[in-house]
């Protein structure tokens, strides 16, 4: 098994996973690194994330589709999972699957629910399926992972107190 595919079988990364929100980091036209929340779906194998077709991140990642997902709590000490890969973008008519699975986890009446998708498939006439397959990934718990940087210090803390 892959370092990454060992890493997301964990089950700190497949709780990250099934949350809702992940964090996309991407080099922007003017090149200068942009970072947008965006919903998304764990496929098992891939990240799917839905966005408008003029959006404006979508030249972007055809001219740069390496791209950087955080998925993350909100407590302290917080558990991050942290993704590399290359974003795979996908047009579709209509409103993809994913979409709509993305955005069920939200608190809605059944009422709601038909009023929310009816505005929604009146508004797009496709979306773009952002896809993502990690080719890397570290999970940072603060029990039995930590960040590169303090894995580093408390090397060094040893051999100097050796």
């Amino acid at each position: 098994m892959e370092p990454t595919q060992i890493v997301l079988d964990r089950p700190g990364s497949r709780d990250l996973l099934a949350r809702d929100i992940t964090r996309l980091a991407y080099v922007a036209e003017d090149g200068t690194p942009r970072c947008v929340p965006m919903a998304f779906t764990w496929t098992g194998a891939q990240i799917v994330m839905c966005t408008a077709k003029n959006a404006p991140k979508l030249a972007s990642l055809r001219r740069h589709p390496a791209v950087a997902l955080t998925i993350d709590t909100e407590v302290h000490p917080p558990t991050i999972l942290l993704l590399r890969g290359r974003a795979e973008l996908d047009v579709v008519d209509g409103i993809p699957d994913e979409f709509l699975q993305m955005n069920g986890s939200y608190a809605m009446t059944p009422d709601q629910r038909v009023a929310w998708e009816a505005e929604v498939r009146s508004l797009y006439d496709g979306m773009v399926r952002i896809v993502v397959t990690p080719t890397w990934a570290k999970l940072i718990d603060f029990e039995t992972t930590l960040p590169t940087a303090v894995e580093q210090l408390i090397r060094q803390r040893a051999e100097r107190q050796a």
